[in-house]
């Protein structure tokens, strides 16, 4: 199989792209940084946890911004097979690199920074088949409905009980489910723990792309994410989706419970883009 054409980015797109690429890797070293600050905390609590998991998050919200900006493109299934293969092989090259543990804050941080990045990318070309606004609801419902029954039922339910299993008592080796886990650090913690699986980010992703596509603001402080992109100027991006994750993370650690966040980020996300439209009708029909 042959690579496809550099050229079939477009300048504009070939920049973007190295500005996620580099803005990825400064997330890994704040991953870095923070992990060795935790474990200078000797007595962590829930408060201290959703600071961790609110910083990591803010600075990964902070990163989509260029992909709001990034031009649709029409391309053949062989461009898509390439990118989708060679994503595919890295994940699981990362999987198979030694644990030494002088080195593995480091490469987790990097597994977790590329993860992101690849979600961010399969997002983004996802929402660009998204032809209507309003289609986001029947992918809403099928999402929670088949995560919810893999929660209950299906493959989830086991690997979450590898994940618990292994991170509580680590022996043998790493779950296979373990190589597309975002970790992120936590105060007073030897290693970064899992927190979200790559299919989360990329809902959230796909949610912010859809959103900004059709225009609807969902930055809960302020102004859109694109506008904030274009105007290049120091503003936060607190997107809904990512919100949702937030606290669905949140819930999960103060209970110890496993809890499935993709129901949650598209609840939420629907609720928003519902109250929006709603409050649009009313100033409308004044």
């Amino acid at each position: 199989m042959s690579s496809p054409d550099p050229r079939l980015f477009s300048a504009r797109n070939r920049r973007l792209i190295l500005l996620l690429i580099t803005g990825h890797l400064l997330w890994s070293g704040l991953v870095v940084s923070l992990h060795y600050a935790g474990m200078l905390v000797t007595k962590s609590g829930p408060w201290w946890d959703f600071g961790f998991i609110a910083v990591q998050l803010f600075a990964a919200a902070q990163l989509l911004l260029p992909a709001l900006l990034l031009e649709p493109a029409e391309r053949q299934r062989g461009f898509y097979l390439f990118w989708g293969t060679a994503l595919a092989v890295l994940t699981w090259s990362f999987s198979q690199l030694p644990a030494v543990d002088d080195w593995q804050p480091l490469l987790n941080a990097g597994k977790a920074g590329f993860l992101l990045l690849t979600a961010t990318l399969i997002g983004t070309v996802l929402a660009q088949y998204v032809k209507r606004l309003w289609e986001i609801i029947p992918i809403c419902l099928a999402m929670t409905i088949a995560d919810f029954s893999s929660w209950l039922l299906g493959p989830t339910a086991e690997f979450s009980r590898q994940i618990q299993t292994y991170y509580t008592a680590p022996t043998g080796p790493k779950p296979l489910i373990d190589m597309v886990l975002v970790k992120f650090a936590f105060p007073d913690s030897a290693r970064l723990l899992p927190v979200f699986g790559i299919s989360d980010w990329i809902m959230v992703v796909f949610f912010i792309s859809v959103a900004n596509r059709y225009r609807k603001n969902d930055n809960l402080l302020g102004v859109a994410g694109s506008t904030i992109a274009r105007q290049k100027r120091l503003r936060c991006y607190v997107p809904i989706p990512v919100v949702a994750l937030c606290g669905a993370l949140v819930w999960a650690q103060s209970g110890h419970l496993f809890i499935p966040a993709l129901p949650l980020i598209a609840g939420v996300t629907l609720l928003w883009h519902t109250l929006g439209a709603l409050l649009s009708w009313r100033q409308a029909a004044r």
